[in-house]
């Protein structure tokens, strides 16, 4: 797995970034959120990364910041119908928080403005991340613990973590919650993380 890249920008164009790495062109295709936002051609650049492969082609997607990559890989992996092209028009569309803001409210409307998709879709997405997954409810609460540091936030962070990894959120709340009364110190997500894993085998 390519997590990211590191290299000049050799080619910007709305969508699509080309990186020289070592004397080898790595083309990634971006939101347009990305592309919009990079330096200039020459500069170098970190871009956090997907790779998508299917059975004739392999592809790269980057993101600037580690939200929209989790938020790609979750609408890819666990919304029936949304492939690699939606989630990044889902993602040029709209910024993070908005869309997290859309789903949690329900705001159909305001989600089939996105170019490609429709009402049924977008009907899907909520049905699926709130009512499948449980997403949703983790979202909210992360909207009221946002303090860095929290224990409050660090818990959170640990639920949508696995969530991200397939856990439903009821079972991802409950590992988690038992990981954090049982760990001492400071609030550490990526402890409480590998306690909850342990736990869940």
């Amino acid at each position: 797995m390519i997590t990211f890249l590191d290299g000049k920008i050799v080619e910007t164009l709305p969508g699509r970034l080309v990186l020289n790495i070592g004397g080898i062109g790595y083309e990634v295709l971006v939101p347009l959120s990305t592309s919009d936002n990079t330096p200039d051609v020459g500069k170098n650049v970190r871009i956090l990364t997907h790779l998508h492969v299917r059975e004739q082609e392999q592809t790269l997607y980057g993101f600037q910041t580690h939200d929209e990559r989790d938020l790609f890989r979750l609408l890819i992996d666990r919304v029936s119908g949304i492939g690699p092209k939606l989630g990044l028009a889902i993602l040029s569309a709209m910024a993070v928080g908005e869309f997290k803001d859309a789903v949690i409210r329900g705001d159909i409307t305001a989600l089939s403005t996105i170019s490609g998709l429709g009402k049924k879709t977008a009907e899907r997405i909520v049905l699926e991340l709130k009512d499948k997954i449980g997403v949703t409810e983790a979202w909210a609460a992360a909207s009221q613990t946002d303090t860095a540091g929290s224990p409050a936030k660090a818990v959170n962070d640990a639920v949508l973590a696995l969530i991200s990894l397939g856990y439903k959120q009821a079972d991802a709340a409950k590992a988690i919650q038992k990981a954090a009364t049982e760990h001492e110190g400071q609030p550490d997500a990526d402890e409480f993380i590998r306690a909850a894993l342990r736990g869940l085998k």
